[in-house]
């Protein structure tokens, strides 16, 4: 039950009085002491009854296997969420881990690091290690738990949330690295990561990207036989997300056993060796797969299909371009120009060559952090004045998702919806094309102040598409999204911009998403913190071809699926391809 749904005050409690267990005495549904209802997994039947009674959409009835009773691994409470299954990490190797959110990733991370003993699940008894150990005896876990739980097998683990780190650790960044460094790896880690002009600041004034970078090296410079990551690419750009792979990768080559949860598909591939799939309820359930190699594993995930398992957990297969998108023939209608640009902030400077896009297009913008993306979306959208030139047609509607969002906002997700909507809110196309996509209608009576990265970030994009607007601008949209939320944005804004003929800009480090989402691409370059330049938009494969040459990374496409595949480093194709220039959509 979605406690935060439930309104007893609004609905007098129609499942208590529509319950069939109800009437017999056995109290399946009853009142709790904060006045909501509550459901007795014990004595519910799972007729279904109060879920179409309920007003609110505040409950929900799952019915698992009973062969998974076995497989049962955490439970935080009566109707709250189950994990079962856990991955099996390998010496040597790196072990990805896919799935949405809420499916329990960070708690599969947090047990794996000895942070939390996993109840086995009975809530209702405290955990302990020896029956842990005693769960998986004769299975290579147990010698895992074993080695955990007594020390000889030390883990580490880098969080998800590297935002909420200055909370609780204070000081200098090369203070807090120095004190960590077991391996005496520092200095080399501090090149690698591009991170030793971030000695002498404080953790508290570090961006999410230092803060991910500074997380990373944290993590690696200490000494231990297993390492895991949650989440390693978020705030990073594409150019230090590559990077950061690389870096992770080398601790398997010492016979380490690494785990990485990963959101970005390209990033995923480029790390893991083999990789577990999650799937089930987000909040509800989670279920760990079997393994697979890291290609077959992605492939799986694409077509929503497990084959070992018979399980389909996606309706429909998500579906890549076999080959960038056509240059539009014929006439063009130009929506906005621009001269050329330049920002001048006195220590950094931005130049962007004159440009122009038409309607129904959307604009992927790529580059490093730093060189100027966000300040020449904020030029478009007239937030910054440019120091030079000027962009046409200034009394263009624009609507604006800025790249950091938050719930300053007051009133519910509803409210805010509504007021950027405006008739379109109860029409059945903004029902199809926005709320489901962006899975928001689940939402609406929640207030905005209490809302997680995730959810915050899909209302964000839900209010920027609902606006009457000719130019949509969307600043990284991908940020706190798993997998299938940040396609279900791409393929959203696509569809939008098609059907209204409008245009979007959207800033983007997933190269998967970008690749997706895009028409038209402008590239960034330039020094962090120095100066910026941008040229015209191109189409989509000289924009891959031309940014993917700077980063020295070379994709294929998948011959099944059609997504893009980052090559390794050094191999057979990734030599071929930019022997002949081709770094991007060679079959």
């Amino acid at each position: 039950m979605d406690k935060e749904r439930c309104k007893p005050d609004k609905c007098d409690l129609v499942c208590i009085r529509f319950c069939p267990m109800v009437r017999t005495r056995k109290e399946a549904i009853r009142l709790g002491e904060d006045g909501k209802a509550y459901v007795s997994e014990i004595i519910c039947s799972g007729c279904g009854i109060c879920v179409k009674k309920c007003p609110f959409d505040a409950l929900r009835i799952v019915n698992l296997p009973d062969e998974l009773e076995t497989d049962h691994i955490h439970r935080f409470g009566p109707n709250a969420f189950t994990l079962y299954r856990l991955p099996t990490p390998k010496r040597g190797h790196v072990t990805g881990l896919l799935g949405r959110n809420g499916m329990g990733k960070s708690t599969i991370l947090r047990v794996m690091s000895g942070e939390m003993v996993p109840n086995l699940g009975r809530h209702e008894e405290p955990a302990e290690k020896e029956k842990v150990i005693e769960n998986f005896r004769g299975k290579p876990m147990e010698e895992y738990f074993r080695g955990v739980y007594d020390g000889s097998a030390k883990a580490v683990h880098k969080p998800q949330y590297v935002d909420k780190i200055p909370r609780v650790v204070q000081g200098k960044t090369g203070e807090l690295l120095k004190k960590l460094d077991e391996r005496g790896a520092l200095e080399s880690i501090l090149d690698d990561l591009e991170i030793r002009h971030l000695m002498d600041r404080d953790l508290e004034v570090l961006s999410g990207g230092e803060l991910q970078r500074v997380a990373i090296a944290a993590a690696i410079i200490r000494e231990a036989q297993v390492y895991l990551f949650d989440e390693p690419s978020s705030f990073l750009d594409i150019y230090q997300r590559t990077r950061a792979a690389r870096i992770i990768r080398r601790l398997a080559e010492d016979n380490r056993m690494v785990v990485a949860a990963e959101h970005d598909l390209a990033v995923l591939d480029y790390l893991s060796d083999d990789v577990f799939l999650l799937y089930g309820e987000p909040d509800v359930y989670g279920i760990v797969s079997n393994t697979h190699t890291v290609r077959e594993g992605i492939n799986i995930y694409i077509n929503g299909y497990i084959p070992d398992e018979n399980i389909r957990f996606r309706p429909s297969p998500i579906v890549f371009h076999e080959k960038p998108p056509a240059e539009q023939t014929g006439k063009t209608y130009t929506l906005l120009s621009w001269t050329r640009l330049v920002k001048d902030f006195g220590g950094f400077r931005l130049e962007v060559e004159a440009g122009g896009i038409g309607m129904g297009e959307v604009v992927g913008i790529l580059g490093m952090n730093g060189i100027g993306k966000t300040t020449f979306v904020k030029m478009l959208a007239g937030v910054e004045v440019p120091t030079e030139g000027s962009v046409s047609n200034p009394e263009i509607k624009v609507s604006y998702k800025p790249q950091y969002i938050s719930a300053s906002v007051e009133g519910t997700v509803e409210q805010v919806l509504r007021k950027a909507a405006g008739t379109k809110f109860t029409e059945s196309w903004y029902n199809t094309e926005v709320m489901e996509p962006l899975h928001v209608r689940r939402l609406l009576d929640r207030d905005v102040g209490v809302l997680s990265g995730g959810e915050l970030q899909r209302v964000a994009i839900a209010e920027c598409l609902s606006r009457d607007a000719e130019i949509y601008l969307l600043d990284e949209p991908s940020a706190y999204l798993d997998v299938e939320e940040r396609l279900a944005v791409a393929r959203s804004i696509r569809r939008i911009t098609k059907m209204k003929g409008v245009t979007a800009f959207v800033v983007e480090h997933d190269i998967v998403t970008q690749d997706f989402i895009a028409d038209k691409l402008m590239v960034f370059t330039g020094e962090a913190g120095v100066r910026g330049h941008a040229g015209d938009p191109v189409n989509l494969e000289d924009g891959m071809n031309g940014f993917l040459r700077i980063m020295e990374v070379t994709f294929r496409r998948d011959p099944d699926t059609k997504r893009p595949r980052v090559n390794k480093p050094g191999s057979r194709l990734d030599r071929d391809q930019k022997h002949t220039g081709r770094y991007y959509y060679s079959s």
